[in-house]
């Protein structure tokens, strides 16, 4: 009887001792942590400032409307198109792709900038 408690205890105990260890450690997940950039164009007196800006892969540039007319943002090659902006309204878009995107305003069409992403 003596035996056949000694082998339960033997085949237990390092079950139960498992068991806490286990249950009592802590659980460690990474998480993927994406920073997005931001930047900003400035539209004010028909200018975009700065006229050419260069940003990393994944930034959100902002174009806000300083100005007291309505303006838009329009890129060369049809990648983005705001609607009309009027006084301190914004447009965004985040640039997944590298490349130089080239925009100007289609109501005033001698505003032009240009996004570098690298």
């Amino acid at each position: 009887m003596m035996r056949k408690k000694l082998w339960i205890t033997g085949l237990l105990m390092p079950a139960m001792i498992a068991i806490v260890l286990f249950r009592g450690a802590p659980i460690v997940r990474a998480q993927a942590q994406q920073s997005q950039a931001s930047a900003e164009v400035k539209i004010d007196n028909f200018n975009f400032g700065p006229g050419t800006l260069t940003v990393s892969l994944g930034t959100t540039v902002t174009w806000i409307n300083h100005d007291d007319i309505p303006h838009n943002v329009v890129s060369s090659d049809g990648v983005f198109k705001s609607r009309a902006l009027d006084t301190d309204e914004k447009f965004s878009y985040t640039f997944t792709k590298a490349g130089s995107f080239s925009y100007f305003c289609s109501l005033h069409p001698k505003m032009t900038g240009k996004v570098v992403v690298q």
